[in-house]
């Protein structure tokens, strides 16, 4: 019999029905995401993303890439289209009608009600806009408040400032490191952990709402907005 003077975590309330989330579009006002369609969709990626030092940048913390080719490039995205570990979708920019960047939902573990957003790259002129903003805050009214799952995580090279930056820009909070996590391409790599809960998300969403749809010009930062969320 288990001793009743041990302290023990918060009941949790169970649901009727846990699901996963949807391999389908998710329509915001500036973006779509699109599972990946490795044929409509290679040309733009890659044109995006090879030919220049700074293009190719996106790859430096990501396992895979640059592509040599087109062919190579739509090889791996054929890859991600089939996966059942994980889904992938392409973001469709509505104001340039251009493909401009891939994101993912997932280490999907729907009985503890929890999902990674990962895999998030952009090209060059998408990056700095709303595009990943609103990405991201499709994915997240997809896990909290269609699936009520409690956790989301979002992971990076512990030396990606930029990721580090949007994950805290974007509502979640830093968690630690992860030291010699992974092997990536021949390099360590710590993982710096972030999260966001059920709890917070409320509020979050507010802000992200605020931010991108009644927010003339953007000149109010959303990190100013988020900085006070605990």
């Amino acid at each position: 019999m288990a001793d009743s003077s041990l302290p023990v975590g918060d009941a949790v309330e169970p649901v009727a029905h846990v699901d996963i989330p949807r391999r389908t579009d998710y329509i915001g006002e500036f973006v779509t995401l699109s599972p990946v369609n490795p044929q409509a969709d290679v040309e733009q990626l890659f044109a995006g993303t090879q030919g220049s030092s700074t293009k190719e940048q996106v790859w430096t913390y990501l396992p895979y890439g640059p592509f040599a080719s087109v062919e190579c490039m739509q090889a791996w995205l054929a890859q991600q289209a089939a996966s059942n570990d994980g889904l992938f979708f392409t973001v469709h920019h509505h104001e340039s009608r251009r493909r401009v960047g891939m994101v993912s939902i997932i280490n999907i573990a729907e009985e503890m009600r929890r999902l990674e957003i990962g895999n998030i790259w952009y090209t060059p002129e998408a990056q700095r806009t709303q595009a990943n903003t609103e990405a991201v805050y499709l994915m997240l009214c997809e896990a909290f408040d269609r699936l009520n799952y409690r956790r989301v995580e979002w992971k990076c090279d512990s030396l990606n400032a930029r990721s580090r930056a949007a994950a805290l820009r974007l509502g979640f909070s830093f968690e630690g490191i992860f030291r010699q996590h992974m092997i990536r391409k021949g390099r360590n790599r710590d993982t710096a952990w972030f999260a966001m809960l059920d709890s917070e998300w409320p509020r979050i969403k507010g802000n992200f709402e605020t931010w991108l749809y009644r927010n003339p010009d953007w000149k109010q930062s959303l990190a100013d907005l988020n900085s006070d969320r605990l």
